[in-house]
């Protein structure tokens, strides 16, 4: 047996070797470490959103830049940058995408409500955070029209939160958001300072500062070895002269399509194939390939990958082979479309204006091309819609030089993942945007993940006030229920 003061010399000893085992870790988790992708939730105020689709404003939103939706009033916004310093708590990242609001139409045909938000930031430090954005709005009475840049929007309730020793992803969920007195302003007076707006739930990647890398030596080249490789490249781009080998479209069908597709009526989902990519608010059809004349602008491409929705009442619709013709201004996407066992092949089904298709710095490309469903589209969607409806805009990049890379696909990050499991379940996300409503609230429940060296620690602390406690459960990260 060893006496009292032999205990308490080996549990001090025992604490240093922990405590030096584990200052090395903690340092290195503390490091200040880069945001690179993610998400953003928020439907920045329901009954806005009520208010301008309602009979008084009659009017609509509309999404720009990839934002997405998800749940039954939130707009996701994607590819989230920035940083997070996990030893301070300090976190500030910007997401990209917008939500366009009009209403109260006036007979000249503009709006006399006419709002923009994009690029929303968050920024948290000392306890306390702000959500900020860019804000294009018309006064209500005068109509002049005011643009800003990254206004303070909205404070975050943080109460209760420690943003400290965050892993990744770090997620919030349901945090309180209040308008700020700019924000009002921003907001076109439609509401006060210190007005409640929706809650907001994020999640973001982050990584540690990447390594320097290491400068390698230049292989020997044998003589005329690049006088050969540049004659041989001349040659070989001449006899390719308006031939492309990389090229993306990417175009979402249609949002109300895919809410009913997930909602209460279809019950369903989509599954893509073929390399298709899913980039929250469009489908990504890749490795394009065809022809291109830089003069005529003119276009003749086909493009890799699939997407299928499939749910009740017999739903199961098939959309593969895309292409894409540009000619006199104007372009056609089409598909191969399988549906009830039919398959009808090159089907034109949305066409979109390409007046503008000159090349410029390595890239021909058309940006969210406002695109309307054909008579034969309306056909294959099985008269869900008529001819001329509007469907999401198409946008299109081809590499006219083979060393520019296509724009980025968005970036939604990885799905939170939960640190323990909390009293009460939250339904597990789906990774395709729904149209169910949202039950999430202000004050629904705010979680934060955090990593595992802070339990380590924490286990230390008991060993040497020899006490046996079960640390509490630590609440599971979650998104707003799909």
């Amino acid at each position: 047996m060893l006496s009292s003061r032999s205990a308490r010399a080996l549990a001090v000893a025992l604490l240093a070797v922990l405590v030096g085992a584990l200052l090395p870790a903690a340092t290195a988790h503390a490091a200040s470490r880069t945001v690179q992708g993610g998400r953003l939730d928020w439907g920045i105020k329901s009954s806005f959103q009520s208010y301008v689709t309602g009979p008084i404003a009659n009017g609509s939103w509309s999404l720009t830049g990839g934002a997405a939706t998800v749940g039954g009033s939130q707009f996701r916004f994607h590819s989230a940058t920035g940083s997070y310093d996990p030893a301070t708590g300090a976190f500030a990242s910007g997401f990209s995408g917008g939500v366009h609001f009009t209403g109260h139409r006036k007979a000249d045909g503009s709006n006399e409500l006419d709002l923009t938000i994009s690029r929303p930031t968050v920024r948290i430090e000392g306890g306390s955070g702000t959500v900020y954005a860019d804000m294009l709005s018309k006064e209500r009475r005068t109509g002049k029209v005011a643009r800003s840049s990254q206004v303070p929007l909205a404070t975050l309730g943080l109460s209760g939160i420690d943003m400290k020793g965050g892993s990744t992803p770090v997620a919030l969920t349901d945090v309180p958001t209040t308008l700020t007195a700019q924000g009002a302003a921003a907001f076109a007076g439609y509401y006060t300072a210190g007005t409640p707006l929706d809650p907001i739930s994020l999640s973001v990647d982050t990584r540690g500062p990447a390594a320097d890398p290491k400068p390698s030596a230049p292989a020997e080249k044998k003589d005329g070895e690049d006088a050969g490789k540049e004659k041989s490249g001349k040659k070989a781009g001449k006899e390719k002269a308006g031939r492309f080998e990389d090229a993306a479209v990417d175009w979402g069908v249609r949002r109300t399509f895919r809410e009913y597709v997930t909602g209460s009526i279809g019950r369903g989902k989509w599954a893509l194939a073929d390399g298709a990519q899913d980039g929250g608010a469009l489908f990504r059809f890749p490795e394009g390939s065809g022809t291109y004349d830089a003069k005529k602008q003119t276009l003749d491409a086909g493009f890799d990958g699939s997407v299928r929705f499939t749910g009740a009442h017999g739903l199961d619709l098939t959309l593969a082979g895309v292409s894409v013709e540009i000619a006199d201004g104007e372009g056609t996407l089409s598909a191969d479309v399988t549906s009830e066992g039919d398959t009808r092949a090159d089907v034109p089904l949305v066409t979109f204006a390409a007046e503008d298709f000159a090349p410029k710095d390595g890239l021909a490309r058309l940006t969210e091309a406002p695109a309307t469903l054909t008579a034969d589209g309306a056909k294959a969607f099985g008269s869900l819609y008529r001819a001329g409806t509007a469907m999401d805009p198409v946008s299109l990049a081809v590499a006219v030089d083979p060393r520019t890379p296509l724009p980025a696909l968005p970036d939604l990050g990885s799905e939170p993942t939960a640190a323990a499991e909390p009293a009460k379940q939250a339904a597990e996300p789906s990774a395709a945007p729904a149209a169910a409503s949202s039950a999430s609230g202000p004050g629904a429940g705010t979680y934060l993940a955090v990593g595992g060296g802070v339990l380590l620690l924490a286990a230390a602390g008991a060993f040497l006030a020899r006490r046996r406690a079960r640390p509490a459960a630590a609440p599971a990260d979650s998104t707003p229920t799909d």
